[in-house]
């Protein structure tokens, strides 16, 4: 074989080589946003198999207050019930803003608050709330690695060729932001 042989071996060597490292590559960075994923939805999962326990404690303080205890209910079906990214981010605010209606209920029954399976489930809850918090965040991080590397040259190139596309951000729902306003 010539000099120029080798030379056109050694350079599609070099392009197989670099292929594989990059499929490779997008291979991981495509489950990491799976694993990510996947917290998230067992946060929000953990979230949903709280609610009843605290819908059924505020139940036998305030049987009167049906419209707020099923609103919960509503929503965390809608939340269990949610696809993707997005169908879950609106699920989830209507969620948080009925167990911030239930909340204002629950101010209204000194003896509830000082029950201590109501304290005790409401910790949890609000311990979850962080974790889905952090869960969100970093499936998010690994979204925007995971469309970086697809996106950046070479990799844009033949990521859409090996099936790689762009993965959906978590986001707030839209008004998510202001204080949900509760009245009776």
């Amino acid at each position: 074989m010539n000099k120029t042989g080798w030379i056109v071996l050694g350079v599609i060597a070099l392009l197989l080589v670099f292929a594989f490292s990059s499929y490779n590559g997008l291979v991981a960075l495509n489950e990491s946003v799976d694993g990510k994923w996947a917290q998230v939805e067992n946060q929000l999962q953990r979230r949903g198999d709280l609610i009843p326990n605290l819908v059924n404690t505020v139940k036998g303080y305030a049987a009167h207050e049906k419209q707020a205890i099923d609103s919960v209910a509503n929503a965390r079906a809608k939340l269990a019930g949610a696809g993707g990214p997005a169908a879950k981010a609106e699920a989830n605010a209507e969620l948080t803003g009925a167990l911030s209606r239930l909340l204002v209920v629950v101010e209204n029954y000194p003896n509830l608050k000082a029950d201590a399976n109501f304290r005790q489930l409401t910790d949890e809850l609000a311990g979850t709330e962080n974790r889905i918090a952090v869960a969100r965040m970093d499936y998010n991080n690994a979204v925007q690695t995971f469309n970086t590397k697809i996106r950046s040259f070479p990799n844009t190139l033949f990521a859409g060729m090996l099936g790689f596309g762009p993965k959906e951000y978590f986001r707030a729902e839209e008004g998510s932001k202001a204080v949900p306003k509760v009245s009776f």
